[in-house]
């Protein structure tokens, strides 16, 4: 039976090596699916495609074994891996994936987002992230070299650490709203998306939304196929 997978939200970093790990054994268990999708921040932080620390090497060597067996990768980019590029996806056998992306998932169109600009009450966010998707902002930041890129990718997490400690929950999570006006727009019935760390199949009115979960202490993901889709998680051994 065919069958596809979405992940998102692991935030792999040299401190976590254990979903480093866990992200080569679900490739491995998952070898032979149809195709895998990652909606956003595979990384907690990415600085370029040219960035050569050991972590960049490991995971890319993890995701070309995977695509080498016959699997279809697709890699959007999330807020903290906004940088990623087509280098990046190529090196890896992989498809660089625009957020949003509509697509046939056996026979149900599918909008898939990485879900951060679901959230628009959060008016500070939404500003930084029409910043750091400029073309003309990220090439000034990619001509930078890779110790200045480092530093400033060290203060970007820990200033977006300090600023959500203050802020309500609800700001965090998507706006109604902007759900039914994505899922409007782009005709569809059903939507996929991570960024929350809020796991859940949610019947909206204006059709299904699914909510991947971050990876830590367990992973999630999402498999679907013609028989329909289901969220599951596993544990992460430490």
């Amino acid at each position: 039976m065919s069958s596809t997978f979405f992940i998102s939200d692991l935030h792999l970093d040299p401190a976590r090596p254990a979903i480093t790990a866990a992200l080569a054994t679900f490739l491995d268990d998952h070898r032979e699916c149809e195709r895998l999708y990652i909606l956003g921040d595979l990384f907690e932080a990415w600085i370029g495609d040219d960035d050569d620390s050991p972590i960049a090497a490991e995971v890319a060597d993890l995701l070309r074994r995977f695509t080498a067996g016959g699997a279809l990768l697709a890699i959007m980019r999330g807020n903290r891996d906004f940088l990623l590029g087509e280098a990046f996806c190529r090196s890896v056998g992989a498809d660089l994936l625009p957020d949003p992306t509509v697509i046939d998932l056996y026979g149900e169109p599918t909008l898939l987002l990485h879900g951060d600009s679901l959230c628009t009450e959060d008016a500070q966010y939404q500003a930084f992230r029409q910043t750091a998707r400029d073309p003309r902002w990220q090439a000034d930041l990619l001509g930078r070299p890779l110790a200045e890129r480092r530093d400033l990718a060290a203060r970007l997490r820990e200033m977006s650490r300090e600023a959500n400690s203050n802020k309500a929950e609800d700001i965090m999570d998507v706006t109604p709203a902007a759900v039914r006006a994505a899922m409007a727009e782009h005709g569809v019935r059903q939507l996929i998306h991570g960024h929350t760390h809020r796991p859940a199949r949610h019947e909206e009115p204006a059709g299904l939304r699914w909510v991947l979960g971050d990876w830590d202490s367990d992973g999630w993901a999402i498999e679907a196929s013609p028989e329909g889709l289901r969220l599951f998680q596993f544990p992460i051994i430490q």
